[in-house]
């Protein structure tokens, strides 16, 4: 298990990732796609300016993005406190107080990556289409996304993992058959 995400065997012999591994990618999926890290070409020459790295911020609070980078900082406590224990496990109960304490102490810097997303979601967009964006997901339809796009999304992602298996069946046997006319019995 690394990081909470587990795999487990599936009947077709691949992996299924489990429910929590599917929220991880689908948040990271989220992420990407606020910061525009899907569209590489830069709207802005230069860097953006300041009031569109503003509107980049709002945009980001307004959707929840921001929720999505409050585990980074434990995860990363985590696995070096787990790195420590590998050392001596008898540090358990002073390693987890430590790590609680740096928690608390880090937990503050992912206003660090805000920024930092905002920045870069900024250099994507123009100034006034970043207003068009914040004024839509100021909307009723526009807080409508936001709560439930998530959903729609979770279940997009359970769907295309059902397909993948699906295919790696199909394709599983497709490729015995072949194989089979070769001479070779998988």
């Amino acid at each position: 298990m690394i990081a909470g995400l587990s795999m487990r065997h599936s009947s077709s012999g691949g992996f299924l990732l489990s429910r929590v591994a599917t929220r991880h990618i689908l948040a990271a999926l989220v992420a990407l796609a606020v910061m525009g890290a899907a569209k590489p070409v830069l709207a802005q020459t230069g860097a953006p300016s300041p009031n569109s790295i503003l509107i980049a911020k709002q945009i980001i609070e307004i959707k929840g993005v921001n929720k999505l980078f409050e585990p980074l900082i434990r995860g990363v406590v985590e696995k070096v406190k787990n790195q420590f224990m590998l050392t001596n496990f008898m540090w358990a109960k002073d390693l987890n107080q430590v790590a609680e304490q740096l928690v608390k102490q880090y937990q503050p810097r992912t206003s660090e990556l805000v920024d930092e997303s905002a920045r870069i979601y900024a250099s994507h967009f123009t100034e006034a289409e970043l207003k068009q964006i914040l004024a839509f997901y100021q909307t009723p339809t526009g807080r409508k996304m936001i709560t439930a796009e998530p959903r729609a999304l979770d279940q997009s992602m359970a769907n295309a993992g059902e397909f993948g298996d699906k295919l790696s069946d199909e394709i599983l046997a497709k490729m015995r058959d072949e194989m089979k006319k070769r001479g070779h019995d998988i």
